[in-house]
């Protein structure tokens, strides 16, 4: 119940002014988001690469409702490429991208609008040496986003996608995306969606979990096991095991500022490890997530308001 009540704070416009005002909103904030410039979020990523963990780096916004905005997202991610590739980053940093934060929900030509969107950060991702990879986000933009994946990779093949588990259609999309070249994360799924679209319950959603998992660990794809779950990640483990895989042909991929000794340890076991580094102003529905996924994450917040008063 809580995190329902959590999920739907997380596009609440008066929440998310009245949590943005708050001073103490920055301690919490600090531990999930690696800033709000671009600056910051290379310096986050130097001291990920420099422990051996990879990064993809996602800009924060989202349900971008005019074409300013959304170019000024473009221009966000163009600036923080020319900023990792300048640092020598881009063998170790891909970025993720939200089409609606590109222009994907603008009305008339939005879809359109976000497919050159993110043509553009594709193209300016491949002459930096790296990839993008197009994040998931509600159900009611999965067939659009995929639409706009399968037209991107026509030209940028490289480009990788998401999948939520919880969604009842995801086992259907793995099979599809499970093929040579295909770079797939695989999460849980952090949207508030309804029981018609999303399993509700954490075991239905952990076993849709690993049918999802096994598709693509034996497909001929590239699976990216988006997870902090222990038990998922060793069922991950074994599945690599029995579909012949060796470290490099999967990877492991965590939030910044979650359980970063497991990230160190399988990483120092040999495994490709990413972290998802988010930065930027709008960090509020992103925060709300991660306070819905893991009462942990709640209880911190709680001490960091209490410490403050």
């Amino acid at each position: 119940m809580l995190r329902r009540v959590l999920l739907g704070m997380s596009r609440s416009p008066q929440i998310k002014k009245a949590v943005s005002a708050m001073p103490v909103s920055s301690g919490i904030v600090a531990r999930f988001v690696a800033g709000e410039t671009a600056p910051e979020a290379v310096l986050a990523t130097e001291k990920l690469v420099s422990n051996g963990l990879n990064v993809t780096l996602d800009h924060l916004g989202e349900d971008v409702t005019d074409l300013s905005a959304a170019t000024a997202t473009v221009d966000a991610y163009l600036e923080l490429l020319r900023k990792l590739s300048q640092a020598g980053l881009t063998k170790n940093a891909e970025v993720s991208v939200k089409l609606s934060a590109v222009g994907q929900a603008l009305p008339g030509d939005g879809e359109k609008i976000a497919l050159e969107n993110a043509r553009t950060i594709c193209h300016a991702a491949r002459n930096a040496g790296t990839t993008v990879t197009l994040d998931m986000e509600d159900h009611t933009t999965t067939d659009s986003t995929l639409g706009i994946l399968r037209e991107l990779r026509q030209d940028f093949p490289e480009t990788g996608a998401v999948l939520q588990a919880y969604l009842r259609r995801t086992e259907g999309d793995c099979r599809d995306l499970a093929h040579a070249g295909s770079r797939v994360r695989l999460c849980k799924g952090a949207y508030k969606e309804p029981e018609s679209v999303a399993f509700q319950d954490k075991r239905q959603v952990d076993k849709a979990y690993v049918r999802a998992l096994k598709i693509l660990m034996n497909g001929t794809g590239y699976p990216m096991i988006a997870s902090h779950d222990p038990r998922l990640i060793a069922i991950a483990g074994s599945l690599a095991d029995r579909a012949n895989r060796q470290p490099g042909s999967f990877e492991y991929q965590m939030l910044f500022g979650i359980r970063p000794e497991e990230q160190l340890r399988l990483a120092g076991l040999g495994h490709t490890m990413r972290v998802y580094i988010p930065y930027g102003e709008d960090w509020y529905g992103y925060l709300v997530r991660r306070l819905a996924e893991r009462p942990a994450n709640l209880q911190f917040f709680a001490r960091s308001l209490i410490s403050k008063k």
